[in-house]
């Protein structure tokens, strides 16, 4: 069914534009082992007027939870998990395994704790390459891959907005050094800072050439790429494509269709067009509006009482200076595609008009703090820069042979804290079993931390404990 006729026959059945968000394909029994049946136009809901919420948050949670069949298209016998469109050099006999992958036939089932789109267990580790092309591979050698724990969803739009206006930030004050050195006619080095995180420094030159040699904890581009325990996705559209093809075997045509691959069937399995750029959108939307994780407050005295001192603690000896607390975020209108969004992931040129997602609508959202400026206090206790945790002395984060997409070994983003009570074990292997190895696993930048962390008598641990313990995912 085409989107017109989803479209005309939805007013007809429901009265109104967009009342239900799509209809299944009418010629599939209602028993269909088929689980993508239903799809929606964004270029017409985009025109409509209609809340993009409404419409997409029921099929992205459907989509999310959905386990996909080889009627789907699941499955990709002659490509691989890289990010660059890429065939494999030899085709595997097995439908599915825990190495290349494809590894999961839903994505609610490696995130799933405590609830659908939460973190995973170690059960549910993933195998990484260096992501673009070299992902052709079948073994755990960690010459050849890395280990993952599944990351958290929860809070995942609020993170992608806070990321688009540090980008923002970073590349205006970039625009503004090289309009300095070229007035001037003699180089300008200038300290960059956004949401008042340092992310070092950069030289312009009145020729227009940069010097980036001093930049700290984002990439020469200046974006921050707020997703993947690396830092290395800068949205929730490109981990989402990236996902589907790598994980299920399922490939959006916004990367891998005749636009980029000159055919409709990449991977060889007899399925085309197997996720259109409105599911991706759906699953972007479900994800993105996902509630942020929050503080319990129905704990006993004793506890409140000693997570109010080891929140005290986390900031005295140092940790909050990366975890921190919490960042302004200045707009809660998500726009999807985003301004970031690049080759292979739809862009804002593709469409009319991008699809805006109000997420001040959403009753969660206006629980949240403001600033004295009115801005939301997004509470992360994060700071969405990469850090070198790891040293000659504790390497315990730098266990890794392979760097991901240019990031360093031993190097990683901060990981963001609201929801940690919620989704141990621990780690970017899931391999610590309490926060206190964790913290005790530190190195590198975070060295000082952990050295007056350990130097805490027990009781003043376990109180930092307990704070951490306290910030949780919502059931």
């Amino acid at each position: 069914m085409t989107g017109a006729s989803r479209l005309a026959l939805t007013v007809a059945l429901a009265g109104s534009i967009w009342q239900v968000p799509a209809l299944a394909d009418p010629d599939l029994p209602p028993w269909s082992e088929k689980a993508i049946q239903e799809d929606i136009d964004i270029d017409q809901l985009a025109a409509s007027g209609e809340d993009p919420i409404a419409v997409l948050q029921p099929l992205g949670e459907h989509l999310f939870s959905a386990k996909f069949t080889s009627l789907d298209g699941a499955g990709r016998p002659d490509a691989t998990g890289a990010i660059v469109p890429t065939k494999v050099r030899r085709q595997s006999h097995l439908s599915f395994q825990r190495l290349a992958g494809p590894d999961a036939n839903a994505c609610a089932s490696c995130h799933n704790e405590p609830v659908v789109g939460g973190a995973g267990s170690f059960t549910a580790n993933v195998f990484v390459s260096e992501g673009f092309e070299s992902a052709d591979f079948d073994t755990i050698d960690p010459q050849f891959s890395n280990e993952r724990n599944t990351n958290a969803i929860q809070g995942a739009g609020l993170i992608e907005l806070l990321a688009r206006e540090m980008t923002t930030e970073l590349r205006a004050q970039r625009r503004n050094a090289l309009k300095t050195a070229r007035a001037n006619k003699e180089p300008e080095t200038v300290s960059l800072t956004a949401k008042d995180v340092s992310f070092g420094s950069i030289t312009a030159y009145p020729d227009g050439t940069l010097d980036v040699a001093a930049l700290d904890g984002v990439d020469d581009d200046l974006t921050i790429r707020p997703f993947s325990q690396k830092g290395v996705f800068a949205s929730l559209r490109q981990f989402t494509v990236n996902a589907m093809n790598a994980h299920h075997g399922i490939q959006p045509t916004e990367r891998f269709g005749p636009t980029w691959t000159g055919t409709d069937d990449f991977d060889a399995d007899g399925f085309t067009a197997e996720m259109s750029a409105g599911q991706i959108s759906a699953l972007v939307a479900w994800q993105a509006t996902l509630p942020a994780p929050t503080r319990r407050d129905d704990l006993p005295e004793v506890w409140k009482s000693a997570s109010a001192k080891g929140e005290r603690t986390f900031g005295a000896i140092g940790c909050a200076s990366c975890h921190k607390p919490a960042l302004p975020l200045d707009s809660l209108v998500f726009h999807d595609p985003g301004p970031f969004d690049t080759a292979g992931t739809l862009r804002q040129s593709d469409l009319d008009e991008p699809l805006a997602l109000d997420l001040a609508s959403l009753d969660w959202v206006q629980t949240l703090p403001r600033d004295d400026r009115g801005r939301v206090l997004v509470p992360l206790f994060g700071d969405l820069k990469r850090h070198r945790i790891a040293d000659a002395q504790n390497d315990r984060f730098g266990n890794e042979l392979l760097a991901q997409r240019f990031v360093a070994r031993d190097v990683f983003i901060t990981a963001e804290l609201w929801g940690i009570g919620s989704t141990a074990p621990y780690g970017h292997r899931g391999d610590l079993t309490t926060l206190n190895e964790a913290i005790l696993a530190h190195g590198g930048a975070a060295k000082a931390s952990r050295n007056a962390y350990a130097d805490l008598s027990e009781s003043e641990r376990q109180s930092v404990i307990a704070f951490l313990r306290s910030l949780e995912i919502a059931p």
